[in-house]
């Protein structure tokens, strides 16, 4: 409703302007069909802007701002820029032979630097708006996201498929990063010669596109590079990312988990997410389970719960492909799992 009262007022102004330039046509003289043309032509161009802020809705605020704040730098140098150059360009009209052309030379420099200047500056705001924070009234270039730190995705995690799950949950609630060196190394996995690594890459496109169709989740490609990142293995532009942005990489990689730490950069490990939420089994309980085969000590034998939780059973190899029932003995619990040791009840 604000936005169509907006519209009226503006149709309104933009009606007693062109009815303000009718008279002041018609007070310099000149054809009868001038101040209409001025007139129709003036609400034309009037409907024609409404029409193009009505289609196109999905207007971004850093990107606008990213565009008057430029062209309001860009004028600003373009002015400073033609008081360096008005020197000159006395001196060329000091002789007779430039006189004449002095005026030209004028506006030509100074619609030339203005468009440089401000085409300049318009892309340097939009290309580091996410690197430094600029305060003007009602307009925020940030460079870390407002309130909850972002989670910057790697490889693994997006491959592994149970990030999509843990987000819909509405446990998370932190902007999630993909960074587009992460988006490049997932596309090549997926157009690679080998059958299984092709269906991985796969696997994780199709992750992230329900991600990006998720209205709840907020996902962003992040396309901008450090300077630091030239050269650097995947894992190491992550760490470099996540320290810049002052977020926390969600890994599965055992591997980028400590290089991470490292680097005192936080780390959420899904494995450390799952084993947490898993069933605790405390020495001295039992449980039943199938053994499926042995052990690679004597006698051990090897079962797995419904989770996937490994069980080392001691007396389990022969009762290999039966059921038994098991006495736990100790849990080892690391980032890269959860295993159960216990021994074969009489």
């Amino acid at each position: 409703m604000p936005l169509i009262v907006l519209r009226i007022v503006f149709i309104a102004v933009a009606v007693g302007i062109a009815t303000l330039l009718i008279s002041l046509v018609r007070g310099m003289g000149g054809p009868g069909w001038l101040p209409w043309a001025l007139f129709f032509g003036y609400i034309v161009a009037t409907a024609g802007f409404i029409a193009g802020d009505v289609f196109l809705p999905g207007k971004r605020i850093d990107i606008i701002s990213a565009v008057y704040v430029g062209l309001a730098i860009g004028f600003f140098l373009t002015y400073v820029a033609m008081l360096a150059v008005t020197p000159f360009l006395s001196i060329l009209e000091d002789q007779a032979r430039f006189r004449e052309y002095i005026p030209i030379i004028r506006t030509g420099t100074q619609l030339v630097l203005g468009m440089a200047l401000c085409y300049t500056c318009i892309s340097v705001l939009m290309q580091t708006k996410d690197d430094f924070r600029f305060v003007i009234p009602y307009v925020e270039f940030a460079k870390e996201v407002k309130g909850l730190k972002p989670y910057v995705l790697d490889t693994s995690v997006v491959i592994d498929g149970r990030i999509a799950d843990l987000v819909e949950t509405s446990v998370l609630d932190n902007q999630l990063i993909m960074p587009r060196f992460v988006l490049a190394e997932l596309q090549a996995i997926a157009d690679s010669g080998d059958k299984l690594r092709r269906a991985r890459g796969r696997r994780g496109l199709d992750i992230l596109n329900r991600l990006r169709n998720n209205q709840e989740v907020d996902l962003k490609i992040h396309d901008h590079e450090l300077p630091e990142m030239s050269g650097q293995p995947v894992d190491m532009k992550l760490v470099l990312l996540a320290k810049h942005l002052e977020g926390k990489i969600v890994t599965g990689d055992y591997n980028l988990n400590k290089v991470a730490r490292l680097h005192n950069v936080a780390v959420i490990n899904l494995n450390d997410i799952a084993n947490s939420l898993k069933p605790v089994f405390l020495p001295g309980e039992t449980l039943n389970v199938r053994i499926v085969k042995p052990g690679e000590e004597i006698g051990q034998g090897v079962g797995y719960l419904d989770d996937g939780t490994m069980i080392v059973v001691e007396g389990g190899r022969d009762h290999v492909g039966k059921e038994v029932k098991v006495n736990v003995t100790s849990v080892l619990q690391t980032s890269a799992g959860r295993m159960i040791f216990g021994k074969v009840l009489a």
